[in-house]
């Protein structure tokens, strides 16, 4: 960590200065063109007006060019600010990263929680405080889809896992290069839309653009009614109606495609998107990377005649902006002259018959390289962390000093969770740490499957269904009350594991909503069946009876507890998981604490 404190502080410096740099520069320019404006304007004029019209012009031409030449070095000097400007920013973000303030980063991935999802909600994954919040730098939509897909579905693979893992490292070691192509994404002014629409109109082809007789018709139509109105406005060959027939026919021919305008509006509405798509895959094709994963998405960046992504969106581009054009004032007069729409319409049919199909597929490999570069993060900012080995042969998980990657003063265990012995219950008293143990193994598990390093000093899992009841509400709308809803989780983790064979389960103080006699009933019920099942899990609670259970399996259930110790006066934890069932309690403590009258209390439940 303090390595990467170092890097990241000696490139945020840099990207300052940089910054600050263009500043003056770009204020001197800003007046060099006013004045230069003013003083060629006047000079020109004061020759014209003397009698010397060809040196007047002369001075207005160049006044002209050179007024064009610093409003497009001012525009490149601004853009180049604004890209330092972000590149500043992403280096002072991950700084806050390391110093645990990235709690304040906007994007937290509230528009990701489902409270239907097997575990997204208990291991927070999306929202406030999340490990989403935590890593995630994708900003387009697709990209941040990307990261939520492999963080909330069914892990893959063990040699896709195994593959992602090797180029989350060899972009771990990239930093440079991953924050440039942050900043790519970030130079638009508003936030990226779903690229669905623009995925979607690439594959409609239509052909009939391309037809012979169509080409032919709006390249030759236009050229004869141009060449007859240069011969009305420049001879006496031909009259007015000559013109005036072609500039008819043509508006016909426009009038004759409803559609066509909507077609290109739809494409000027994404012309942004498309400009951060061809300079995101720009970048990417012209690194060399190792990792066979990441080798293979720059293997898919080719179109059907094998030319390269990013030439292919930077023709797109081009033709959004061409078709920008059709807002200007001028454009009725140019687009009936030279049939403007039929042209990008046939520019854009042939894009689309030989790139079409493969945006959709770039646009995946820009949101996959954007998920790689988030969790990558993880494994340049925390060296010390390690990446997990995957093991398809063995059932189970196998942890030293594992600790969780969102806590800053994690406290770390060890644990064997295994098929002979594949259910944990953890005991111990409140706010002793059972519930942090159960985040801790499941957003350990999450990150393995994504490919990422793990909080731990080794660690080792096999693939596993992850399912967890933790933290259970009412819902209000749907009058489902807590207990009702806790019933609902549980009968999805039963079912699931009469189906399948590799289920993890995660139950924390399970049957809290009923009375005790029934809650221990219940419990131990659901854990013997569970058990049976094949599943493996961890269920923590505070009914110290259900510790029989290890007995009565012969150890497939084992007991864990946590304890805490009194000191000053004071309640102290310690965090650490040790084998047995717990021996002590502190709630009447800690309604002492809260200011009630213990003593009278248990007088008064005595009279009762």
């Amino acid at each position: 960590m303090i390595e990467a404190k170092e890097q990241y502080e000696k490139r945020k410096t840099y990207y300052e200065r940089r910054f600050s740099s263009l500043t003056p520069m770009i204020n001197r320019l800003s007046n060099l063109r006013l004045v230069t404006f003013l003083a060629g304007s006047g000079l020109a004029g004061f020759f014209y007006f003397r009698n010397d019209g060809s040196l007047g012009i002369s001075i207005g031409v160049l006044t002209v060019i050179l007024f064009a030449v610093m409003v497009i070095w001012h525009q490149t000097l601004k853009r180049r600010q604004s890209y330092l400007r972000l590149l500043y920013e992403n280096y002072d973000q991950a700084l806050k990263r390391l110093a645990d303030e990235w709690k304040c980063f906007r994007d937290a991935g509230d528009d990701f929680i489902d409270p239907a999802h097997p575990y997204s909600s208990d291991l927070d994954l999306f929202g406030y405080g999340s490990l989403f919040q935590w890593i995630n730098t994708a900003k387009t939509y697709k990209g941040r889809e990307m990261l939520k897909e492999w963080l909330s579905e069914p892990p893959v693979e063990t040699g896709l896992i195994i593959e992602k893992q090797e180029a989350i490292k060899e972009l771990g070691k990239n930093l440079a290069w991953r924050q440039r192509f942050l900043a790519e994404a970030s130079l638009t002014k508003r936030r990226l839309s779903s690229p669905k629409g623009i995925i979607e109109w690439a594959k409609m082809f239509d052909a009939t653009y391309l037809r012979l007789e169509v080409l032919i018709l709006a390249r030759a139509v236009p050229i004869i009614t141009t060449l007859f109105l240069v011969l009305y406005l420049t001879t006496n060959r031909v009259t007015f109606w000559y013109p005036l027939t072609g500039f008819v026919i043509q508006a016909l021919i426009l009038l004759a495609g409803k559609q066509r305008g909507k077609m290109l509006n739809e494409v000027y509405s994404f012309r942004e998107s498309i400009k951060v798509y061809e300079k995101m895959l720009e970048r990417f094709e012209k690194r060399s990377f190792q990792s066979k994963y990441l080798q293979s998405l720059q293997k898919g960046l080719l179109n059907r005649d094998g030319k390269s992504a990013s030439v292919q969106i930077k023709r797109l581009a081009w033709l959004s902006e061409l078709i920008a054009s059709r807002n200007n004032s001028m454009f009725l007069f140019i687009n009936i002259l030279t049939l403007w729409d039929i042209q990008c319409m046939i520019s854009l049919e042939s894009w689309k018959e030989k790139s079409g199909s493969s945006l959709g597929r770039w646009v995946d490999t820009i949101a996959e390289l954007e998920a790689l570069s988030s969790l990558s993060i993880i494994h340049f900012d925390h060296k010390g962390w390690i990446f997990p080995e995957i093991t398809p042969h063995k059932s189970g998980i196998v942890a030293v000093k594992l600790g969780h990657p969102l806590l800053r003063e994690s406290v770390c265990n060890d644990l064997s969770i295994e098929e002979r012995s594949g259910i944990l219950l953890i005991t111990g008293s409140n706010m002793s740490g059972k519930s942090t143990l159960l985040r801790t193994v499941g957003i350990n598990l999450v990150l393995a499957y994504v490919g990422a390093p793990v909080y731990a000093k080794e660690f080792s899992c096999s693939i596993l269904q992850i399912y967890t009841c933790m933290r259970v509400s009412d819902n209000l709308g749907e009058n489902i009350s807590s207990f009702y809803a806790e019933l609902l989780r549980i009968k999805q983790i039963v079912s699931a594991s009469k189906t399948q064979t590799n289920i993890f389960f995660l139950l924390d103080e399970i049957f809290k909503g009923t009375n005790s006699q029934d809650r221990h009933a219940g419990a131990k019920v659901l854990i013997q069946q569970l058990s049976n099942a094949g599943a493996m899990g961890m269920v923590s609670t505070h009914d110290l009876e259900l510790g029989n259970i290890e007995r009565e399996s012969d150890r497939k259930i084992r007991n864990y507890h946590f304890r805490e110790y009194y000191k000053h006066d004071q309640i102290h934890f310690d965090y650490k998981l040790r084998p047995g069932i717990s021996t002590t309690r502190n709630a009447m403590y800690l309604i002492k604490m809260a200011g009630i009258d213990v003593d009278t209390l248990s007088q008064d439940v005595k009279k009762v």
